[in-house]
């Protein structure tokens, strides 16, 4: 599996390029904007996207996916059932605020706790942790988990808008991601990577 960040967007979300290296077999986790290096990328590798995963609604982390679509048109959108209607309501996501335009995305799979989808070798496992948005999640994928706004190197997501709690982010984190293997690696949607061990012993906020 291979596992490329070119972030984009006006706040330079980490967006992550993961393919099977064999049949390349692909997705794209979290377009915050157009990024054409990422385009590019995939035409240079030869990957096939299959799907543009949102680990939530916010429009920060979606901003790129209906321009990408243009680029990879057979590519599904996923999001979760509880964050479904955020993504499709530019007020609930707030893009007049971060792209001063709206922005709506028509998704076409809806999943839920422990839904998973196979592309190409790669078994993709969700994970619902919600507190960061009422729909938040995380795609777990062998030994590597991208966990969009939940859990940073150090750090949680914001729990300071409308539809966040911190308790409910707390044992989300609790009770979905430090239950994982130690040695697995956090791919966030902020910040560098870090493991599940070492946010279990060293995270101030959980």
């Amino acid at each position: 599996m291979k596992i490329k960040n070119m972030p984009s967007g006006p706040l330079m979300v980490n967006t992550y390029l993961v393919y099977d290296e064999l049949d390349k077999k692909g997705f794209i986790v979290d377009p915050g904007g157009y990024n054409r290096q990422l385009t590019q990328e995939v035409i240079d590798k030869g990957v096939d996207v299959e799907y543009i995963i949102l680990t939530h609604g916010h429009s920060d982390h979606i901003g790129g996916v209906n321009e990408h679509l243009d680029d990879f048109p057979g590519a599904k959108v996923v999001i979760s059932v509880a964050d479904q209607k955020m993504v499709q309501n530019a007020k609930l996501n707030m893009s007049p605020l971060v792209f001063e335009k709206e922005v709506v995305v028509t998704p076409d799979i809806i999943v839920k706790q422990a839904d998973s989808l196979q592309v190409g070798s790669m078994t993709l496992k969700f994970l619902m942790t919600p507190g960061h948005t009422p729909g938040g999640m995380c795609i777990l994928v062998g030994d590597a988990l991208f966990s969009g706004d939940t859990l940073f190197y150090g750090s949680v997501g914001r729990t300071d808008f409308p539809g966040s709690s911190f308790e409910q982010l707390s044992e989300s984190i609790h009770r979905q991601l430090f239950v994982l293997p130690d040695e697995i690696t956090v791919y966030p949607g902020h910040m560098g990577t870090t493991t599940i061990g070492f946010e279990k012993r060293n995270n101030p906020f959980v």
